[in-house]
């Protein structure tokens, strides 16, 4: 019996073993297929990577749940950097940024650290833009750091609390830490990979996901352990940051715009979308053709939108004539 149960014991650790092997081999395969755009800055104790194009007013892009900055089409970022500075950050824990530090993983800190980067690049109130999960950081931005943010352009922004998490995203929603990295470190990586068109094409829907979104568009680092980690974190910060920000959102003094596709089926437009423009004084929302990834997919279309909210910041900054 117990050379039996030793035996047992001994594949077991020899399948954890192969899994982890091969998870940090697919690991350096993604980030071979996937490699740093930008720069690393080391902001509040950890390493932020973001990329600075262009020249003008400064433009902040902050990337959504299980995302990176190469989530933001490129056709968006050249046509806006023609004429702006155009930062794009990797959030904590995401991309090439370095998570924050253990059960540190919260909303306000995540806030905190680009708060950190704005200053150290010496951005003078930037429009922020933010997309999906981003959009909740960019409204604890501005939030709390409201001299670091001149307004706010959300797109498909996460505002409100909801009891379950989006389908796409559900394999990610572990509440426990432990069970979470144990899961990161061994079979999230393999199996990412078998489930990866699935759980894109739902995030994009009824959008068709473009060709070679999963390394054009940086999607594929998601996948990764600490990236899996990470994600499972936020949306667990996400959860608890909501209620309260909700009720503060009537607080918010800053010209703030949000854009929707009509058919987002990842976030509510009616209800994340609507319910912040009412909330907020001052604030529009406009809808469009496309789902929750316009951000890729409506290239055109949403720099012509961003950029109508600079020159509504613009106007609401000169004097009367």
């Amino acid at each position: 019996m117990v050379t039996v149960l030793i035996k047992v014991a001994a594949a077991i650790f020899s399948t954890l073993f192969a899994f982890i092997l091969l998870s940090q081999v697919t690991r350096l395969w993604i980030e071979s297929c996937i490699p740093r755009d930008g720069k690393i800055i080391p902001i509040g104790g950890i390493n932020l990577h973001y990329v600075d194009r262009g020249t003008g007013r400064p433009i902040v892009f902050i990337h959504g749940l299980s995302g990176q900055l190469r989530n933001f089409a490129p056709a968006l970022v050249d046509s806006l950097a023609a004429d702006h500075r155009v930062i794009l950050i990797d959030r904590p824990g995401s991309g090439y940024s370095a998570p924050l530090p253990r059960g540190k993983n919260t909303l306000a800190n995540q806030a905190n650290s680009l708060a950190g980067l704005i200053a150290a690049l010496n951005l003078d109130a930037p429009l922020v833009v933010g997309h999906s999960l981003g959009g909740a950081v960019a409204l604890n931005l501005a939030l709390n750091h409201p001299d670091k943010v001149g307004a706010l352009a959300l797109i498909a922004p996460a505002t409100q609390p909801r009891d379950r998490a989006a389908s796409a995203f559900s394999a990610m929603a572990i509440p426990s830490d432990a069970l979470r990295r144990f899961v990161s470190l061994t079979f999230a990586a393999p199996l990412g990979l078998l489930i990866f068109d699935r759980s894109a094409k739902a995030v994009f829907a009824p959008e068709p996901m473009p060709t070679q979104f999963a390394t054009k568009g940086g999607s594929l680092l998601s996948i990764r352990p600490r990236s899996f980690f990470a994600a499972g974190g936020d949306m667990i910060a996400l959860r608890d940051a909501l209620p309260a920000m909700a009720a503060r959102y009537p607080s918010l003094q800053l010209p703030t715009g949000v854009l929707y596709g009509r058919s987002d089926q990842v976030l509510e437009p009616d209800i994340h979308g609507a319910r912040l423009r009412d909330a907020v004084p001052g604030a529009t929302m406009t809808q469009i053709e496309g789902g929750h990834m316009i951000v890729y997919t409506q290239p055109d279309v949403v720099a012509d939108w961003i950029l109508a909210q600079v020159l509504q910041t613009a106007n609401m900054g000169q004097p009367n004539d």
